[in-house]
């Protein structure tokens, strides 16, 4: 499956992407998610945004997303390396698409903007 499948169509209503704070167990399926994003998190998992959690050791992501067919749940394994994720103490926070496929791929989406540090003249 392909980030775009997950991620939706560009441009769409739904076409938000919310990094969930904190590790979440990843023997929880969608039930249990939907569940979480409704309770602990306080956000309606019904509005086509799609929710990214992550493991303790940030190695693996599910994303959750919920369209007019059903619901999406898809796993992300990262061979070396972690994803980069927000503190724990953050509960959310809001990506763009571009930073969605940044961070599927493995690549720290935070410092994409950022400006490229100097370099050291030896």
């Amino acid at each position: 499956m392909s980030v775009d499948a997950v991620g939706g169509v560009e441009g769409v209503k739904g076409d938000i992407y919310w990094l969930v704070g904190g590790a979440v167990d990843f023997r929880c399926g969608a039930e249990r998610l939907l569940t979480h994003v409704r309770e602990a998190l306080g956000r309606n998992p019904l509005d086509g945004s799609a929710f990214v959690f992550r493991n303790r050791r940030s190695n693996r992501i599910k994303v959750l997303r919920v369209d007019a067919q059903g619901v999406w749940l898809a796993t992300r394994r990262l061979h070396e390396g972690r994803f980069h994720g927000v503190p724990a103490h953050e509960r959310l926070a809001s990506l763009t698409r571009r930073q969605f496929r940044w961070l599927c791929a493995g690549v720290d989406w935070q410092r994409l903007g950022a400006p490229m540090p100097l370099e050291k003249s030896v």
